[in-house]
C-alpha cells in the first residue's frame, strides 16, 4: 500500500498516522527512538506491508504486471490501490477526501521536528501537487508514476503502467476491495494489539 491508505489504516490516532506515513524513512531499530506511538505507526506500517506484500490477492495484481514491468510489479500496485482507495473514498470514510488530506498535510507541518530528513525533502511537492487527493484520477496516477520513472533513470517504464490500469480497471478494482475489506480488519485488530503492548 501506498502513502493514503498507510494514513487512512491509522485510524484517528495524529501520531500513529505520522510514524507509519514517515516508517519507509526509518530503518532497523532506529524506531526505537520515537515516542511511543510514532513507534506504533513505524510498526503498524511494516506490519501492512508484510500482510500485504504476502497476500494471494495482491499477488494476483502483481502478476498481471510482472511480465512488462518486473520487480517494479509491486511497487506499481501500490499506487494503483492507493488510487481505487481514493476514487473511493466515500466507501471508506465520512471526511471527504480533500479535507482529510489538507488535515494530514497541516499535520505535518506542525510535526516537522519530527520527521526524517528524507521526508522532509520530498513534502513541499507532496502538499504543493496535492498527491493523496490527486490519487483519485487516473491522471495524477500517471504523474505520480512518472516522477517514479524518473527516479528509477527511466529503466522501469512506470510511466506507462496506467495503460494496464485502464485496461484491467475493473480486475484491479475487484482485488483492491476484496483485499482491502481485509487489511482493515487486520489493521484494526492490530492497533488494538500495539495499544496494548
Amino acid at each position: 500500500m501506498n502513502f493514503l491508505a498507510h494514513i487512512y489504516l491509522s485510524g484517528d490516532n495524529e501520531q500513529l498516522m505520522i510514524g507509519n506515513f514517515m516508517a519507509d524513512s526509518i530503518k532497523g531499530k532506529k524506531y526505537l527512538k520515537y515516542p511511543e506511538q510514532i513507534k506504533n505507526g513505524i510498526l503498524l506500517h511494516r506490519a501492512i506491508d508484510y500482510f500485504t506484500d504476502t497476500h494471494e490477492t495482491v499477488k494476483l495484481s502483481t502478476q498481471r504486471l510482472f511480465p512488462i514491468y518486473g520487480h517494479y510489479s509491486g511497487i506499481i500496485v501500490d499506487i494503483f490501490y492507493d488510487h481505487f482507495l481514493a476514487a473511493n473514498w466515500k466507501d471508506y470514510s465520512d471526511i471527504p477526501l480533500e479535507e482529510f488530506t489538507l488535515n494530514f498535510y497541516s499535520l505535518l507541518q506542525e510535526n516537522m521536528e519530527i520527521l526524517p530528513l528524507r521526508v522532509k525533502s520530498f513534502m513541499p511537492y507532496m502538499i504543493t501537487d496535492n498527491w493523496l487527493l490527486s490519487y483519485a484520477e487516473v491522471e495524477g496516477i500517471e504523474k505520480i508514476l512518472r516522477g517514479m520513472n524518473n527516479r528509477t533513470g527511466r529503466k522501469s517504464g512506470m510511466d506507462r503502467a496506467t495503460e494496464e490500469l485502464q485496461t484491467y480497471y475493473l480486475e484491479f478494482q475487484q482485488e483492491f476491495k476484496s483485499f482491502f475489506a481485509e487489511l482493515i480488519e487486520f489493521c484494526n485488530n492490530k492497533r488494538a494489539e500495539l495499544d496494548n503492548n
